[in-house]
């Protein structure tokens, strides 16, 4: 089965979206509640952010995980030895933002978050009762006042022909958290892992949605729901002089939430930080 490309009106939204994660980890959604007019603002106005100097009197507290992260600490994927190439900012509602840059981005966080729980809520009604008994509370419910879920502004700087030997923009990694929900890139570049070790290209089509199931909701789900390997390729040909935004919502369940029998959200989440290095 491929990803599939999901009518958010459709009467039948919700079986054939799930459907999708379940098959293959992600699903794309149209039509949905989210303005491509406030996600196109937002990556104009942040790819002005990273192109000033302003961002280095943000940078990252290593305690908080919020602000700006150079690309000189940059995560290196699990399993990988190179940093990835990209510079970021981790947006919280608690956490610093510039003054110029909080209006749209939280207005983003806000349509994005609650876009999530009603994914949440379509994933747990379309889980297999056998399956669903592992859910130690509804999964919209986890995410409830968690205030760890993480909006991160990723840039990906246009390629220079120096990058250390084997650095890509993101090495092949899966997702920390329960869900991603993740607008169409302002480049192509995203590829996907299929059950046969392919990798696809996933759509960059305006004003489309890429969901992805997380590791989280795979150990919940006891491996119903796949976690699958993702990477963003270096672009070749006049794509290399360009820059690449995107802004995946990752949605973490509040720190005590049990996730199995082996995990609470927070144990997961500190595990998976010192894997890859950032705490």
């Amino acid at each position: 089965m491929a990803v599939q490309n999901v009518d958010f009106t459709a009467a039948d939204a919700p079986q054939r979206f799930v459907a999708s994660l379940r098959e293959t980890g992600f699903g794309v959604l149209r039509n949905h509640p989210i303005s491509s007019d406030l996600v196109e603002s937002i990556y104009r106005q942040w790819q002005a952010f990273f192109e000033g100097q302003d961002k280095h009197e943000f940078q990252f507290d290593p305690g908080r995980q919020d602000g700006y992260f150079p690309p000189s600490v940059s995560e290196t994927a699990k399993g990988q030895s190179v940093k990835d190439l990209k510079e970021y900012y981790h947006v919280y509602p608690w956490g610093r933002i510039p003054d110029a840059l909080a209006e749209d981005i939280m207005e983003y966080y806000r349509r994005a978050e609650a876009l999530a729980a009603t994914l949440l809520g379509w994933i747990e009604a379309e889980t297999p009762p056998e399956v669903a008994e592992r859910y130690r509370e509804p999964l919209s419910r986890m995410i409830a006042d968690s205030g760890q879920t993480l909006l991160r502004v990723l840039h990906y700087p246009p390629l220079s022909g120096d990058e250390v030997p084997g650095a890509v923009r993101a090495a092949a990694h899966e997702d920390i958290n329960l869900i991603t929900v993740l607008p169409a890139s302002n480049e192509p570049g995203l590829e996907v892992k299929n059950r046969e070790g392919e990798w696809l290209a996933v759509p960059c089509d305006p004003g489309q949605l890429i969901i992805n199931v997380g590791d989280m909701l795979q150990e919940a789900s006891g491996g119903y729901f796949p976690s699958t390997s993702h990477r963003v390729v270096n672009p070749s040909g006049p794509a290399r002089f360009h820059s690449r935004l995107s802004l995946p919502l990752f949605l973490h369940p509040r720190p005590e939430v049990v996730l199995s029998e082996r995990h609470t959200a927070d144990s997961y989440l500190k595990e998976r930080l010192r894997e890859l290095g950032v705490i």
